[in-house]
Protein backbone atom coordinates (compact mmCIF):
# COMPACT_ATOMS: atom_id res chain seq x y z
CA UNK A 1 0.00 0.00 0.00
CA UNK A 2 1.01 3.42 -0.98
CA UNK A 3 3.26 5.52 2.34
CA UNK A 4 0.24 8.85 1.87
CA UNK A 5 -2.68 6.52 1.09
CA UNK A 6 -1.55 4.50 4.67
CA UNK A 7 -1.18 7.95 6.14
CA UNK A 8 -4.66 9.17 4.76
CA UNK A 9 -6.53 6.22 6.22
CA UNK A 10 -7.02 7.28 9.52
CA UNK A 11 -7.44 10.39 8.66
CA UNK A 12 -10.44 9.40 6.32
CA UNK A 13 -11.97 7.33 9.31
CA UNK A 14 -11.85 10.06 11.64
CA UNK A 15 -13.76 12.46 9.02
CA UNK A 16 -16.07 9.63 8.58
CA UNK A 17 -16.98 9.13 12.42
CA UNK A 18 -17.11 13.01 12.81
CA UNK A 19 -19.86 13.07 10.25
CA UNK A 20 -21.78 9.48 11.66
CA UNK A 21 -25.40 10.66 11.19
CA UNK A 22 -27.23 10.84 14.27
CA UNK A 23 -30.81 9.25 14.59
CA UNK A 24 -33.23 11.68 14.67
CA UNK A 25 -37.13 11.97 16.09
CA UNK A 26 -39.80 9.02 15.49
CA UNK A 27 -42.29 11.81 15.58
CA UNK A 28 -42.63 15.75 16.22
CA UNK A 29 -45.47 18.17 16.62
CA UNK A 30 -45.14 21.89 15.87
CA UNK A 31 -46.17 24.06 19.38
CA UNK A 32 -45.09 27.46 18.08
CA UNK A 33 -44.58 28.23 14.43
CA UNK A 34 -41.96 31.04 15.37
CA UNK A 35 -40.64 28.83 17.79
CA UNK A 36 -40.44 29.32 21.71
CA UNK A 37 -38.69 31.31 24.49
CA UNK A 38 -39.33 28.12 26.64
CA UNK A 39 -40.89 24.72 26.87
CA UNK A 40 -41.44 22.28 30.39
CA UNK A 41 -42.75 19.09 29.98
CA UNK A 42 -44.81 17.62 33.11
CA UNK A 43 -42.93 14.30 34.73
CA UNK A 44 -44.27 11.80 32.98
CA UNK A 45 -43.95 14.07 29.78
CA UNK A 46 -47.54 13.84 29.16
CA UNK A 47 -48.99 17.61 28.95
CA UNK A 48 -45.77 20.26 27.85
CA UNK A 49 -46.17 24.19 28.64
CA UNK A 50 -44.71 26.14 26.29
CA UNK A 51 -43.67 29.48 25.98
CA UNK A 52 -44.53 30.55 22.34
CA UNK A 53 -42.18 34.33 20.47
CA UNK A 54 -45.04 35.26 18.99
CA UNK A 55 -48.61 33.17 20.52
CA UNK A 56 -48.03 33.54 24.29
CA UNK A 57 -48.05 30.72 26.82
CA UNK A 58 -50.52 27.28 26.04
CA UNK A 59 -50.40 23.90 27.35
CA UNK A 60 -50.62 20.71 25.30
CA UNK A 61 -51.17 17.17 25.14
CA UNK A 62 -47.67 15.64 23.86
CA UNK A 63 -49.07 12.09 22.87
CA UNK A 64 -52.16 13.72 20.60
CA UNK A 65 -50.23 16.98 19.79
CA UNK A 66 -53.30 19.12 21.03
CA UNK A 67 -53.26 22.88 22.18
CA UNK A 68 -55.22 22.75 25.06
CA UNK A 69 -55.26 25.58 26.81
CA UNK A 70 -53.91 29.31 26.19
CA UNK A 71 -52.05 30.29 29.34
CA UNK A 72 -51.71 33.92 29.43
CA UNK A 73 -51.72 36.26 32.41
CA UNK A 74 -53.66 39.07 31.19
CA UNK A 75 -56.38 39.17 28.57
CA UNK A 76 -54.85 41.96 27.07
CA UNK A 77 -52.12 40.52 24.90
CA UNK A 78 -50.14 37.11 24.83
CA UNK A 79 -47.48 36.95 28.03
CA UNK A 80 -44.29 36.05 26.92
CA UNK A 81 -43.35 32.93 29.30
CA UNK A 82 -39.98 33.28 31.04
CA UNK A 83 -40.41 29.71 32.88
CA UNK A 84 -42.91 27.30 34.52
CA UNK A 85 -43.03 24.06 36.10
CA UNK A 86 -45.07 21.10 37.25
CA UNK A 87 -45.93 19.39 40.42
CA UNK A 88 -44.46 15.98 40.55
CA UNK A 89 -47.93 14.68 40.57
CA UNK A 90 -48.79 16.44 37.03
CA UNK A 91 -52.01 17.83 38.25
CA UNK A 92 -50.58 22.08 39.05
CA UNK A 93 -48.76 23.91 36.79
CA UNK A 94 -46.99 27.29 36.96
CA UNK A 95 -45.48 29.97 34.84
CA UNK A 96 -44.01 33.33 35.17
CA UNK A 97 -42.97 36.15 32.89
CA UNK A 98 -40.23 37.33 35.21
CA UNK A 99 -42.41 39.62 37.03
CA UNK A 100 -46.04 37.63 38.07
CA UNK A 101 -46.81 34.36 38.61
CA UNK A 102 -49.97 32.69 37.86
CA UNK A 103 -50.70 28.85 39.62
CA UNK A 104 -53.32 26.78 36.99
CA UNK A 105 -54.95 23.47 37.37
CA UNK A 106 -53.79 21.33 34.47
CA UNK A 107 -57.25 19.28 33.77
CA UNK A 108 -59.23 22.43 33.97
CA UNK A 109 -56.45 24.99 32.54
CA UNK A 110 -58.34 27.41 35.21
CA UNK A 111 -55.51 30.09 36.50
CA UNK A 112 -55.93 29.24 39.84
CA UNK A 113 -53.77 32.17 41.72
CA UNK A 114 -52.08 35.08 40.60
CA UNK A 115 -49.45 36.54 42.27
CA UNK A 116 -46.68 39.35 42.26
CA UNK A 117 -43.29 37.76 42.79
CA UNK A 118 -41.21 38.68 45.63
CA UNK A 119 -37.86 39.94 43.07
CA UNK A 120 -37.01 38.75 39.44
CA UNK A 121 -37.52 35.20 38.77
CA UNK A 122 -35.43 33.75 36.65
CA UNK A 123 -36.09 30.01 37.78
CA UNK A 124 -38.74 28.00 39.48
CA UNK A 125 -39.96 24.50 40.75
CA UNK A 126 -43.12 23.47 42.02
CA UNK A 127 -43.87 21.17 44.97
CA UNK A 128 -46.24 18.70 45.71
CA UNK A 129 -49.61 19.29 45.00
CA UNK A 130 -48.36 22.63 43.71
CA UNK A 131 -48.90 24.32 47.27
CA UNK A 132 -45.53 25.83 46.74
CA UNK A 133 -43.26 27.04 44.66
CA UNK A 134 -39.01 27.57 44.89
CA UNK A 135 -38.33 30.45 42.68
CA UNK A 136 -34.99 31.45 41.80
CA UNK A 137 -34.33 35.28 42.20
CA UNK A 138 -32.23 37.90 40.52
CA UNK A 139 -31.05 39.55 44.23
CA UNK A 140 -28.86 36.43 45.13
CA UNK A 141 -31.74 33.93 46.52
CA UNK A 142 -33.89 31.33 46.34
CA UNK A 143 -37.65 31.54 48.56
CA UNK A 144 -40.40 29.12 49.23
CA UNK A 145 -43.21 30.98 48.12
CA UNK A 146 -47.35 29.74 48.89
CA UNK A 147 -48.50 29.36 46.00
CA UNK A 148 -52.48 28.92 47.40
CA UNK A 149 -52.15 31.37 49.86
CA UNK A 150 -49.18 34.09 48.83
CA UNK A 151 -45.82 34.89 50.78
CA UNK A 152 -41.97 33.86 50.93
CA UNK A 153 -41.90 31.25 53.57
CA UNK A 154 -38.13 30.24 53.53
CA UNK A 155 -35.24 32.16 51.64
CA UNK A 156 -32.14 30.54 50.93
CA UNK A 157 -28.91 33.19 50.08
CA UNK A 158 -26.62 32.71 47.51
CA UNK A 159 -23.94 35.26 46.67
CA UNK A 160 -24.90 35.28 42.84
CA UNK A 161 -28.26 35.24 40.81
CA UNK A 162 -30.03 31.61 41.10
CA UNK A 163 -30.61 30.56 37.91
CA UNK A 164 -31.64 26.89 38.39
CA UNK A 165 -33.62 25.57 41.12
CA UNK A 166 -35.75 22.22 41.48
CA UNK A 167 -37.82 20.41 44.44
CA UNK A 168 -37.96 16.72 45.40
CA UNK A 169 -40.54 15.07 44.58
CA UNK A 170 -41.55 15.00 48.48
CA UNK A 171 -41.10 18.41 48.98
CA UNK A 172 -38.40 17.84 51.73
CA UNK A 173 -35.51 19.26 49.50
CA UNK A 174 -34.40 22.25 47.90
CA UNK A 175 -31.96 22.64 45.09
CA UNK A 176 -30.08 25.57 43.89
CA UNK A 177 -27.70 26.67 41.50
CA UNK A 178 -26.27 29.98 41.05
CA UNK A 179 -23.92 32.48 39.77
CA UNK A 180 -21.55 32.21 42.50
CA UNK A 181 -20.68 28.97 41.00
CA UNK A 182 -22.35 26.93 43.75
CA UNK A 183 -24.99 24.51 43.84
CA UNK A 184 -26.48 24.01 47.43
CA UNK A 185 -29.07 21.11 48.37
CA UNK A 186 -31.13 22.49 51.28
CA UNK A 187 -33.30 21.01 54.07
CA UNK A 188 -36.40 22.86 53.57
CA UNK A 189 -38.20 22.82 56.76
CA UNK A 190 -34.95 23.85 58.54
CA UNK A 191 -33.72 25.93 56.12
CA UNK A 192 -30.41 24.54 56.36
CA UNK A 193 -28.12 23.49 53.87
CA UNK A 194 -27.39 19.86 54.08
CA UNK A 195 -24.37 19.55 50.90
CA UNK A 196 -22.94 22.57 49.00
CA UNK A 197 -21.52 21.53 45.53
CA UNK A 198 -18.98 23.31 44.41
CA UNK A 199 -17.99 24.30 40.61
CA UNK A 200 -15.67 26.23 39.09
CA UNK A 201 -18.31 28.69 37.03
CA UNK A 202 -21.68 29.67 37.29
CA UNK A 203 -23.74 26.71 37.59
CA UNK A 204 -26.95 26.95 34.99
CA UNK A 205 -28.59 23.10 35.70
CA UNK A 206 -29.80 21.50 38.99
CA UNK A 207 -32.24 18.37 38.61
CA UNK A 208 -33.21 15.75 41.69
CA UNK A 209 -33.99 12.31 40.29
CA UNK A 210 -37.67 11.41 41.55
CA UNK A 211 -36.56 9.67 44.70
CA UNK A 212 -33.83 12.72 45.40
CA UNK A 213 -31.15 9.51 46.23
CA UNK A 214 -29.16 11.54 43.05
CA UNK A 215 -28.67 15.24 41.84
CA UNK A 216 -27.07 16.58 38.86
CA UNK A 217 -25.12 19.74 38.69
CA UNK A 218 -23.57 21.73 36.02
CA UNK A 219 -21.95 24.31 34.93
CA UNK A 220 -21.00 26.71 31.51
CA UNK A 221 -17.06 25.94 30.89
CA UNK A 222 -16.41 23.33 33.67
CA UNK A 223 -17.75 19.57 34.90
CA UNK A 224 -21.62 18.33 34.79
CA UNK A 225 -21.66 16.51 37.89
CA UNK A 226 -23.82 13.43 39.53
CA UNK A 227 -24.08 13.45 43.18
CA UNK A 228 -25.00 11.36 46.10
CA UNK A 229 -27.79 13.12 48.09
CA UNK A 230 -27.39 11.50 51.08
CA UNK A 231 -23.53 12.03 51.47
CA UNK A 232 -22.83 14.59 49.01
CA UNK A 233 -19.93 12.54 47.59
CA UNK A 234 -19.75 13.02 43.44
CA UNK A 235 -21.43 9.71 41.70
CA UNK A 236 -19.51 10.27 38.50
CA UNK A 237 -18.64 13.18 36.03
CA UNK A 238 -20.60 13.09 32.76
CA UNK A 239 -17.09 12.92 30.19
CA UNK A 240 -16.74 16.06 27.76
CA UNK A 241 -13.37 16.13 26.17
CA UNK A 242 -11.29 20.03 27.54
CA UNK A 243 -11.36 21.14 24.21
CA UNK A 244 -15.43 21.26 24.15
CA UNK A 245 -15.85 22.19 27.92
CA UNK A 246 -13.40 25.33 27.07
CA UNK A 247 -15.73 26.27 23.77
CA UNK A 248 -18.95 26.84 26.24
CA UNK A 249 -20.50 22.90 25.91
CA UNK A 250 -23.50 23.38 28.14
CA UNK A 251 -26.53 21.33 29.11
CA UNK A 252 -29.94 23.06 28.81
CA UNK A 253 -31.99 20.42 30.21
CA UNK A 254 -31.89 17.19 32.42
CA UNK A 255 -34.34 14.29 34.04
CA UNK A 256 -33.40 11.53 35.90
CA UNK A 257 -35.57 8.28 35.23
CA UNK A 258 -37.53 7.12 37.92
CA UNK A 259 -35.13 5.20 39.81
CA UNK A 260 -32.20 7.27 38.98
CA UNK A 261 -30.10 5.10 37.13
CA UNK A 262 -30.80 6.92 34.11
CA UNK A 263 -30.38 10.31 33.04
CA UNK A 264 -31.47 11.97 29.61
CA UNK A 265 -29.61 15.62 28.85
CA UNK A 266 -30.29 18.00 26.30
CA UNK A 267 -28.21 20.24 25.04
CA UNK A 268 -27.75 23.96 23.09
CA UNK A 269 -26.53 22.61 19.56
CA UNK A 270 -29.80 19.87 19.06
CA UNK A 271 -28.14 17.18 21.05
CA UNK A 272 -29.70 14.83 23.47
CA UNK A 273 -28.08 12.27 25.19
CA UNK A 274 -28.77 9.09 27.56
CA UNK A 275 -26.19 8.47 30.53
CA UNK A 276 -26.43 5.37 32.68
CA UNK A 277 -25.15 6.87 35.93
CA UNK A 278 -23.81 4.04 37.43
CA UNK A 279 -21.35 3.89 34.71
CA UNK A 280 -21.42 6.84 33.49
CA UNK A 281 -21.83 5.86 29.99
CA UNK A 282 -23.96 7.52 27.09
CA UNK A 283 -26.38 4.64 26.10
CA UNK A 284 -28.21 6.40 23.12
CA UNK A 285 -28.02 9.69 21.15
CA UNK A 286 -30.20 11.78 19.03
CA UNK A 287 -30.07 14.81 17.09
CA UNK A 288 -33.09 17.08 17.04
CA UNK A 289 -34.23 18.67 13.68
CA UNK A 290 -33.67 22.41 12.35
CA UNK A 291 -36.70 23.81 10.64
CA UNK A 292 -34.00 24.31 7.58
CA UNK A 293 -30.59 22.74 7.25
CA UNK A 294 -29.34 24.55 5.41
CA UNK A 295 -29.74 27.73 7.19
CA UNK A 296 -27.90 28.87 11.07
CA UNK A 297 -31.24 28.70 12.62
CA UNK A 298 -31.19 26.81 16.00
CA UNK A 299 -32.65 24.03 17.90
CA UNK A 300 -31.51 24.20 21.47
CA UNK A 301 -32.94 21.34 23.78
CA UNK A 302 -35.59 23.39 26.23
CA UNK A 303 -36.43 19.91 28.19
CA UNK A 304 -36.65 16.19 28.21
CA UNK A 305 -38.69 13.78 29.74
CA UNK A 306 -39.00 9.90 30.13
CA UNK A 307 -42.49 8.65 28.42
CA UNK A 308 -44.34 6.03 29.73
CA UNK A 309 -43.38 3.74 27.11
CA UNK A 310 -40.40 1.94 27.34
CA UNK A 311 -37.57 3.48 25.70
CA UNK A 312 -38.74 6.44 24.60
CA UNK A 313 -38.21 9.75 25.33
CA UNK A 314 -39.67 13.05 24.67
CA UNK A 315 -37.84 16.70 23.88
CA UNK A 316 -38.98 20.05 23.51
CA UNK A 317 -36.66 22.10 20.72
CA UNK A 318 -36.30 26.23 21.15
CA UNK A 319 -37.35 26.25 17.12
CA UNK A 320 -41.33 24.95 18.33
CA UNK A 321 -41.12 21.32 18.48
CA UNK A 322 -41.83 18.59 20.65
CA UNK A 323 -39.73 15.28 19.60
CA UNK A 324 -40.60 12.12 20.05
CA UNK A 325 -37.18 10.07 20.51
CA UNK A 326 -37.08 6.17 20.43
CA UNK A 327 -34.07 3.99 21.63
Amino acid sequence: MPRLLTLLLPLLALGLAACEKLPGPSKSIEVARQGSHMGRLSPNGSHAVIGSINHGGSLWQVGQGERLFDWNHGDAKKTTLEAAAFSPEGDWAMTTDGITLVLWQVSTGIAHRYWTAPGEVLSLALGPKGNFALLGLADHSAVIFDSKRGGVKRRFAHQGRVRSVDVSADGKLALTGAEDNRAVLWDIQRSKALHRFDHEEEVQLVRFSPKANVVFTAAMYDKAVVWNAASGKPVGTVPFSTERIKRGMRFSAARFSSSGRYLLIGRPDQMVQLWDTKTMKALAKWQVLKRDAWKPTSAAVQDVAFAPAKRTYYAIASNGFVHTLKR
